[in-house]
């Protein structure tokens, strides 16, 4: 692709790789003429600036120069210093002169730009080249087989690399080796190469091609390799580029061919030594790998010889190439379009014939219509390879496990014949895994009392003290005693307390007022017929008929009006268990004592009001008492009540608190939430805290129900996975993989199936599992499903893990399949029921599943009330975006979705939905009440991947759908 284009005939040199921005200057050619026939000479400077899209280069500066030149070289001598800041310009003159110029005149508009000069040559010096080691030394060649060596500190006294080599030849070019500063070669147009050695002052080999017909035009050492050369040839007959090794210099080593016509000029890239440029007199510029002999690229060029052409040292994609035809083009090898070129073209074509008066008629020409090309764009082909400075020299990448790959694109040693890729794993958080490996230890061994007893001694402060002793507890007998113990109630210490008590006095007896007495109301109530008389008679007399009469609840009435409480309860014992609840509820109402609500829960047995308004301050108390008087059935909801009202409390410190509820009810879930509310999770020792306690809490669950705990939230979910994730990064592997358990804890990208028999299969395959499972022989990953699970699976199928313990592992074999046919049938729709039983609670009868709704139903049941905002809410949205929807194909969809919704609600209506899938639909009802549906989507995303596919197949692909529309509508 061309980038830039300068109307120049001339020779050319590129500044130097150090210096910026980069500058290209041009001396008029000698033995050339431009079409003009111009006899004036100038020595030129112009700035690559690639930012603009313009063609044409802009000029920095210009000298006019009494000379003419061959050859021109830039090298950087001193161009840190501030004599020649930008390094030193050196020409090759026609009458054997060598003059050096201050490039950073010529750009300043300085008239003494000339350093120094000399005439020693004999004839015009057609080869300069530069020391890349030293760069104060520089290399020339006349005819006669003249060859000096300058030292620009001392430019008056040039050496020679040795005799003159016989017979006397004209010397066409010049070459510094790239590897060894002291080596240096020579050739001549006859074919012949000699290479020098300045440290002998001699001539060390000769090479040559038997044929006579290599007219030498080039001469280039290999970047790479020292013994490495390779020599042009411009006789039309032989148009090649030979390469040669001095190690083997009979014959060359490979000869490139592809040029029809002879090659006028090369240039190895020092950047890339698989790149070699030639131009011919066959109009084309090739691109070679010298290694290969193959052609990399060919520039478009233009229908005239190139005699020049350079890389740049500073942009190694860049190159430029003077052509006889007056033009310096710059280059780049990295492909592109020529579009830029064609609109230059028809500019100059406007530029010449737009409203001029050629003809002299007087008229000038109306404006160019230019046609605009409809035709497609002309591109250029980049290189085949990337070139070597666009590759990475070395590389690294972080991979799963913690394992750093890393590589290095260094020549294999001879010992070592092939590129080494190194694998290495890092490990950052050592504390973490030390940690994680006590946890596994534990686990492995069930000394739970004892790591809790270490925690509890390691405690930072009193609340983390607390906690794990709530912890321990689970694991000791008489957990309930030891709970209160620990909330500050010892039965020992009350009882002793109570012993010093002195029994309270007597009472004296109220009076009896008689016929003061307000008895209206009890005789209405008792519908007992009496005189005035008998309005006199006292209490006694109308309990004693009451009684007579068997009219206990009357006699109640009476007792309770006279304030004869224990008479009335004795009464109501008498009465039945109806009517003694009824006294008890009426006692407690008249009874205004401060233990009376406390009395009052313990009889009544009504504990959930007491928790539910109690003072949150005097919440030990009220865990005490659950503590004592609760049922098994009840106690975890209980413990849990109150853990939520501490949660929602504005006291911190009463937030706190809560998760010790949360430990008591064995709630896995709240007390994650309740812990992410305090701790950075972000934190891994803060995760390995969390994930300590509720390892440890679930172990406590399993211990009193016997059984494994049920299966947990998306909240300890997403802590566990991020646990695990947090472990494989850190190598820990295996123990990683053991908290992918089955049905313990979800992950994305691993879905599991979960019912009673403990039983799973993968219903998505995902890499995370081969990279892991040390899976023996031909592994198959089983094949994808792609329908929905109709019903449920065997009841006894291949676990891919050992009884939901974390630590255990087993290997998941797709081709092993094992049915056992269950000794109950299930039904589709029956939920599995599993309660979770609270540490230290008494074990209750296990609740049984619900039975199966008949398949045959004339009416549908009403959805629950505490749901219908889930079908008002998602037929409201689907009727916002029919209403918005323009075409049929949207509304169709929308359609589809209200029929397949009833799905959903029939669900709702046989409750047959998993509690946290009911859950993520009210978050996404939410979402949806405040439009944020990429929310919605998320919270859709995350319940497919940790549910059962056949129990949310049949509506939440369509439920994507309309949040999708609704999203895409902007309802």
């Amino acid at each position: 692709m061309k980038l830039k284009e300068i109307n120049r005939t001339a020779i050319q040199a590129w500044s130097p790789a150090q210096h910026h921005p980069v500058y290209l200057a041009t001396g008029t050619s000698a033995q050339q003429l431009d079409a003009t026939f111009s006899t004036s000479a100038s020595l030129e400077i112009f700035e690559l600036d690639l930012a603009e899209h313009s063609l044409d280069m802009k000029s920095s500066g210009t000298f006019s120069s009494p000379h003419r030149y061959h050859k021109l070289v830039w090298g950087p001598h001193e161009s840190d210093s501030e004599d020649f800041p930008m390094g030193v310009l050196i020409a090759g003159g026609e009458n054997g002169n060598i003059i050096l110029y201050d490039p950073s005149k010529i750009v300043s508009g300085s008239s003494e730009v000339v350093i120094d000069q000399s005439s020693k040559h004999t004839g015009p010096v057609r080869a300069l080249d530069v020391n890349s080691f030293q760069t104060n030394l520089v290399a020339s060649g006349a005819n006669e087989s003249e060859i000096y060596i300058w030292d620009l500190n001392s430019f008056n006294s040039p050496m020679t690399p040795g005799p003159k080599s016989q017979p006397l030849e004209d010397i066409s070019c010049v070459a510094w080796n790239r590897q060894v500063q002291h080596i240096l070669a020579s050739a001549s147009p006859s074919g012949r190469a000699s290479v020098w050695d300045l440290r002998k002052n001699d001539l060390i080999i000769k090479v040559s091609d038997h044929s006579n017909r290599m007219h030498c035009s080039g001469l280039a050492w290999n970047p790479d390799v020292a013994t490495q050369l390779v020599l042009a040839s411009e006789d039309d007959r032989m148009p090649v580029i030979q390469m040669w090794d001095l190690r083997f210099a009979t014959s060359p080593l490979k000869v490139l061919e592809n040029h029809t016509r002879g090659v006028l000029a090369i240039a190895w890239s020092l950047a890339d030594p698989e790149l070699l440029l030639s131009c011919g007199k066959d109009n084309r510029i090739l691109c070679w790998n010298p290694n290969t002999a193959e052609v990399l690229y060919e520039l478009p060029t233009s229908t005239q010889w190139c005699f020049d052409i350079q890389w740049c040292p500073r942009n190694p994609a860049v190159l430029s190439a003077a052509s006889f035809d007056g033009h310096i083009s710059v280059y780049s090898i990295m492909g592109g379009s020529n579009d830029a070129v064609s609109s230059r073209q028809a500019d100059q074509i406007s530029t010449s014939f737009g409203n001029l008066d050629p003809f002299g008629t007087g008229q000038t020409l109306p404006p160019l219509q230019l046609p605009h090309s409809t035709a497609a764009k002309t591109s250029v082909t980049p290189l085949k390879k990337p070139p070597k400075w666009i590759r990475r020299p070395v590389g690294a990448s972080f991979a799963f496990g913690g394992k750093l790959v890393s590589l290095d694109n260094s020549q294999p040693s001879q010992q070592q014949q092939q590129h080494v890729v190194r694998i290495s794993q890092v490990v950052t958080e050592t504390t973490f895994l030390e940690r994680s490996n006590q946890l596994q230890a534990t686990l492995s061994s069930g000394s739970f009392v004892e790591f809790c007893q270490t925690k509890i001694s390691a405690a930072p402060n009193e609340f983390e003290r607390t906690v794990w002793s709530f912890l321990k507890v689970n694991f000791e007998s008489d957990s309930r005693g030891k709970y209160l113990e620990l909330l500050g109630y010892k039965k020992e210490e009350l009882a002793q307390k109570a012993a010093k008590i002195e029994e309270p006095e007597e009472m004296e007896e109220p009076e009896e007022h008689g016929e003061e007495l307000d008895i209206f109301p009890t005789l209405l109530h008792l519908n007992v017929k009496v005189t005035l008389v008998n309005l006199l008679v006292d209490v006694d007399g109308l309990i004693t008929q009451a009684l007579l009469t068997g009219d206990f609840e009357s006699a109640v009435d009476l007792c309770l009006h006279d304030d004869r409480m224990a008479d009335s309860i004795i009464l109501a014992i008498a009465g039945g268990p109806e009517l003694l609840e009824k006294t008890q509820k009426k006692y407690f109402s008249k009874s205004q004592s401060k233990i009376s609500k406390l009395i009052s829960a313990v009889v009544m047995k009504d504990w959930r009001n007491i928790l539910e308004t109690c003072d949150l301050h005097s919440w030990r108390e009220s865990l005490a008492a659950v503590m004592t008087y609760a049922k098994p059935d009840e106690f975890s909801s209980l413990c849990g009540l109150l853990g939520s009202r501490l949660d929602r409390a504005e006291d911190q410190a009463l937030q706190t608190q809560a998760c010790l509820c949360y430990i008591c009810a064995g709630s896995l879930e709240k007390l994650v939430t309740s812990w992410a509310k305090e701790q950075d999770s972000h934190c891994p020792l803060s995760l390995q805290d969390l994930v300590e306690k509720v390892v440890i809490l679930q172990q406590a669950v399993e211990k009193s129900k016997g059984s494994a705990a049920s299966i947990v939230g998306p909240l300890l979910a997403q802590k566990m996975s991020q646990y695990a994730s947090l472990l494989a990064s850190q190598g820990s592997l295996d123990t990683a993989l053991s908290y992918f358990g089955c049905g313990q804890y979800w992950t994305p990208g691993i879905s599991v199936w979960v019912s009673d028999y403990s039983s799973c299969w993968f219903t998505e395959y995902s890499s995370f599992v081969p990279c892991c499972l040390q899976v023996q022989g031909n592994f198959a990953p089983p094949a994808p499903i792609t329908a929905p699970i109709m019903g449920e699976p065997p009841a006894q199928m291949n676990p891919c893990m050992q009884a939901l313990q974390p630590g255990s592992q087993a290997l998941y074999n797709p081709n092993h399949q094992q049915t056992m046919a269950p000794s109950q049938p299930l039904n589709p729709t029956t939920p599995m029921i599993n309660v979770e039983g609270a540490p230290g609670a008494p074990i209750g009868d296990v609740i049984q599943p619900l039975q199966s709704i008949p398949t045959e139903k004339i009416t549908k049941k009403p959805i629950p009330e505490e749901h219908l905002i889930l079908k008002t809410t998602f037929e409201g949205l689907i009727q916002k975006c029919l209403a918005a929807a323009a075409d049929p194909q949207t509304k169709r969809k929308l359609d589809d979705a209200t029929k397949r919704l009833e799905f959903l609600y029939d669900k709702l209506r046989d409750q047959s939905l998993s509690p946290a899938i009911v859950g993520g639909l009210h978050n996404i009802a939410q979402s949806i009440e405040s439009r944020a549906y990429t929310d919605g989507l998320g919270i859709h995303t995350h319940i497919v991947s940790s549910s059962n596919f056949s129990e949310t197949s049949a509506f939440m692909p369509v439920l994507k759908v309309v949040l999708t529309q609704a999203n895409k509508l902007g309802v």
